[in-house]
């Protein structure tokens, strides 16, 4: 038997544009077929109760589930309001599928482009343990492997111990989208970290580059709380070599409101460098795109880089300033991996493969 008649492959709605992606490329480059892609009937109640129903069999078959649970432009209407589908919902879609499929799948991988409730990955006192608490009830479904990108800290995977947790960091496409299109003096290029927290990826970042590193540390104030129940950052204070019209490469996994890029923006605005760009993984931009284009038309900003595997707002991708990375091809390489039983250490790892070939472009 081929190894593709044993495999399953369902894009939820949450990721419609980057599974046809991904679909072409599983299609064209590797024999997949229509058969191994299935589809989902998704069901909303008007009181916002919700329902699945799979629309094709996957008895005996290895099921792979792909969502992203922060997609924010999928509505429902119920009690006649229009609502907007969060994060916790997109969460309970995805485990009605698996409900739907009943047992019946010998293997289910859970592939979540973002980690659901990543950053409330750990306990500061009476606090709730979200993405803990969302991991293990993937395990209880039966679920044999769980995969995401870049999660906020992965030693989150500790709640589930007994099954496989891959965190796959889309560096590949990002550095090399990011040097073949920018024109970098490498010498004077310093890789930034945000805070104390991204510094691990940061680290690898400049060894890719093979440039030095610098940071800004969040000083915060604890003498006052806020209304989120926490100590107020003070002061963004930068840690690091200074240099003349440096060009700045600012390194982290999420852009939210984008509140803390902007601070950082005004105070590396004082060193008077010569371009400053923005590179994470997740550009939700919750709020704060007038930010950034003010940043821009300043000079301030040059460009800021994210994947595509979360949703971005509507008038994002218009931007001048915004660089969206295609990762299809990344996720179609961990598909493969799974579907051919293959080690996923080339896509985890594969430093030398890399640091090779961002040489290769720096030089060309």
């Amino acid at each position: 038997m081929d190894y593709k008649d044993n495999i399953r492959i369902l894009f939820m709605e949450t990721v419609k544009d980057l599974g046809q992606s991904v679909k072409k490329i599983l299609m064209e480059e590797n024999g997949f077929s229509e058969t191994n892609f299935i589809n989902v009937e998704m069901t909303r109640f008007g009181n916002g109760e919700g329902k699945s129903k799979l629309i094709n069999s996957v008895r005996g078959k290895r099921f792979f589930i792909v969502t992203d649970v922060c997609n924010h432009s999928l509505k429902y209407k119920a009690y006649g309001d229009i609502h907007t589908i969060m994060p916790d919902e997109h969460f309970q879609d995805l485990k009605r599928v698996i409900s739907a499929a009943c047992g019946n799948a010998i293997e289910i991988t859970a592939i979540q482009t973002i980690l659901y409730a990543g950053r409330q990955h750990k306990r500061n006192g009476r606090e709730s343990l979200d993405c803990a608490l969302g991991l293990q009830e993937l395990e209880k479904m039966n679920v044999k492997c769980i995969t995401t990108f870049d999660a906020h800290n992965v030693e989150v995977s500790q709640a589930i111990p007994l099954i496989p947790f891959d965190n796959i960091i889309p560096t590949d496409p990002m550095l090399s989208k990011f040097v073949q299109e920018e024109e970098i003096n490498y010498n004077n290029l310093i890789v930034i970290s945000p805070d104390e927290g991204a510094m691990g990826r940061t680290r690898f970042y400049s060894g890719m580059l093979g440039c030095d590193i610098g940071m800004f540390y969040k000083r915060r104030d604890y003498s006052k709380v806020d209304e989120n129940g926490k100590n107020p950052i003070a002061e963004h204070a930068y840690l690091g070599k200074e240099i003349e019209n440096g060009e700045y490469l600012i390194i982290d996994d999420m852009i939210s409101s984008g509140g803390s890029i902007i601070e950082i923006l005004n105070k590396l605005k004082i060193r008077k460098p010569k371009k400053i760009w923005v590179m994470a993984t997740f550009a939700l931009f919750t709020e704060g795109l007038e930010k950034f284009d003010k940043a821009y038309d300043e000079g301030i900003l040059q460009s800021v880089y994210c994947s595509n595997f979360t949703d971005i707002p509507e008038g994002a991708e218009s931007r001048a300033w915004f660089k969206r990375v295609d990762c299809s091809k990344l996720l179609a390489d961990c598909l493969m991996a799974y579907a051919k039983d293959e080690p996923m250490s080339n896509i985890l790892n594969g430093r030398k493969e890399l640091y090779d070939k961002i040489a290769k472009l720096k030089n060309e």
